[in-house]
């Protein structure tokens, strides 16, 4: 199907349902069809149908979790509202997903945040830097308890996106990238071809890289290509599907570039604000329901497929060392300076973020057991007995 065809059974569908149901309505009586549609709201002519596109490939895991997120409304809405999600690039780029969803030609979608940079800087707080140390999931309780959530309508306001937003799905830390050789200190980074999202462009920068910001789908044919030296994605299972180790067998761990990023669902404001409240609340609730749902599921499908990358794609993984570690967030420290000097609202994202940091982050390093220490103990080489 063609992208002028896509766009326009989006907008026909919902229309051609609706004077369906409208015809077959006509006898009903005002009881039996309150008794059969008892979520939609007064006035509404049935089952609400909403055409949706994440930034993913269809293989990629990430849209896995997109259609996760729509079935858990589907089936906790009773069909009443029924979300269907498209791939990246079936209407619009994945880079486009804002645009789409604020003017209405999508009704939501499922992304980042920092797919958004070039919109407003500030969006990329929510995921593309250290995070002043939190992880995603002190990230995301920052959102809901810290003013986050509140700082983002602001600046979705601020830009006239007519959306509204769910961040949810706390990612783990991403690894540094993929690379034709180990990095071993900062300045392997100087000349080097590099993809990245965010505020992670302007970090890399400083440390002289050449940046190109790619949607994940088009990363491996770049590198493949030659048009990049490097890249960063996300996490062992998207890079597998996504072909990483075709085109390198090098993969370095750890970084603070993106160590505290989410996934957002998002929808038309319009259209949501449209919706019976009981709906809302459903909305609400499976957003929570699939941020547990997704890091489990990622926890089981990341970990098998980091022993498939080394065991049948001969990937050999490093820990990045702690010097480049280190030029990270001395590097973010200046880009943080120049942005916040350059726009007042990352300002005031950043030091509500820091101030939510300080405690929170003291309370988890001190409060949390060593894992290290466990694991080996039951997992780790044990020395060899000393013969008598």
């Amino acid at each position: 199907m063609s992208h002028k065809d896509l766009k326009k059974n989006a907008q026909t569908k919902p229309d051609a349902s609706r004077r369906k149901f409208l015809s077959g309505a006509a006898a009903a009586t005002t009881g039996a069809a309150l008794i059969g549609f008892p979520m939609i709201a007064k006035g509404q002519a049935g089952p609400i149908s909403m055409r949706w596109q994440s930034t993913w490939p269809s293989k990629d895991i990430f849209h896995e979790y997109a259609l996760d997120y729509a079935k858990k409304v589907n089936d906790m809405t009773g069909g009443d509202l029924k979300i269907e999600v498209l791939p990246a690039g079936a209407v619009v780029p994945a880079f486009g997903l804002l645009d789409a969803v604020s003017k209405g030609t999508l009704d939501g979608g499922h992304g980042v945040l920092v797919y958004h940079y070039g919109k407003q800087n500030a969006l990329a707080l929510w995921g593309s830097s250290p995070a002043f140390g939190m992880d995603a999931n002190m990230l995301l309780s920052w959102h809901k308890y810290g003013g986050g959530k509140e700082l983002l309508q602001k600046l979705y306001q601020s830009i006239g996106a007519n959306v509204v937003s769910f961040p949810y799905g706390p990612m783990p830390t991403q690894p540094l990238g993929w690379f034709k050789k180990r990095i071993d200190k900062w300045e392997d980074f100087k000349g080097l071809k590099y993809r990245t999202v965010g505020i992670s462009i302007d970090l890399f920068t400083a440390m002289g890289a050449a940046v190109n910001a790619l949607p994940g789908g088009e990363i491996v044919p770049a590198i493949d290509r030659g048009l990049l030296d490097a890249a960063e994605f996300n996490n062992a299972t998207s890079d597998r599907i996504l072909g990483f180790p075709d085109v390198s067998k090098i993969c370095m761990l750890q970084s603070y570039h993106q160590n505290a990023e989410q996934f957002e669902i998002m929808f038309n404001k319009t259209k949501y604000d449209a919706l019976p409240a009981k709906i809302k609340a459903i909305i609400a609730l499976a957003v929570e329901a699939a941020s547990a749902d997704m890091s489990w599921k990622a926890i089981d499908r990341y970990s098998q497929d980091y022993i498939e990358l080394q065991a049948k794609d001969k990937v050999k993984f490093y820990k990045t060392p702690p010097s480049v570690l280190q030029k990270q967030l001395e590097v973010f420290d200046q880009v943080l300076a120049k942005r916040s000097a350059d726009n007042p609202m990352f300002k005031e994202i950043a030091d509500s973020q820091r101030k939510y940091a300080e405690r929170a982050v003291k309370w988890e390093q001190d409060t949390v057991v060593s894992r290290t220490m466990a694991y080996n103990y039951y997992f780790g080489k044990k020395p060899a007995a000393k013969k008598a």
